[in-house]
């Protein structure tokens, strides 16, 4: 289906089956004769007119409402934290055994070179794990406000909220 309308007359809209085209326009072309000759056209076409003067009414598609894009944004968040969370899981007990063996730089102690060896493998793990950890816990602040925003979006789906069912019983 596709839709014309003239630069004079805007709000007066020909449907004309199939995509535009010389057929589509000149079926067009007979409706608007139709109200011209019905005395309904709300404009004088005192000059003429073509086919090829239709305006082609394209349909915008309905763009996101900004609680979409604020639903979408607190999923993504979200999902970053969840990703977040296992990657600081998978290397905390590996960071918390390398962290155990610091404890020997700062005794008395005698260390071999091999220790000190495996310390420094590991502090790329440690430090791995902490910006992993610093990390999660921004995310996480953030991941509250899009959970309240995640919240909000699916109460008002809602057609009556839990806690306003629970109070008409309280007051019944």
């Amino acid at each position: 289906m596709v839709q014309y309308t003239l630069a004079q007359s805007p709000e007066t809209v020909f449907n004309v089956s199939g995509k535009d085209s010389v057929k589509a326009r000149e079926k067009a072309m007979d409706q608007l004769i139709e109200l011209m000759d019905a005395g309904t056209l709300p404009t004088e076409l005192t000059e003429g007119f073509s086919p090829q003067q239709f305006i082609e009414v394209k349909e915008t598609p309905i763009s996101s409402t900004s609680d979409e894009d604020a639903v979408t944004h607190a999923v993504q968040v979200l999902s970053n934290l969840a990703t977040l969370k296992l990657k600081l899981q998978d290397s905390r007990t590996e960071a918390l055994q390398i962290r155990t063996q610091l404890d020997v730089l700062f005794s008395d102690e005698p260390v071999s070179e091999e220790e000190i060896a495996t310390l420094k493998e590991g502090f790329k793990v440690l430090k791995t794990y902490a910006q992993s950890n610093l990390r999660y816990k921004e995310a996480r602040t953030q991941a509250e406000q899009a959970r309240i925003v995640l919240d909000q979006a699916l109460n008002s789906a809602e057609p009556e909220s839990k806690s306003a069912k629970a109070s008409a019983k309280n007051t019944n």
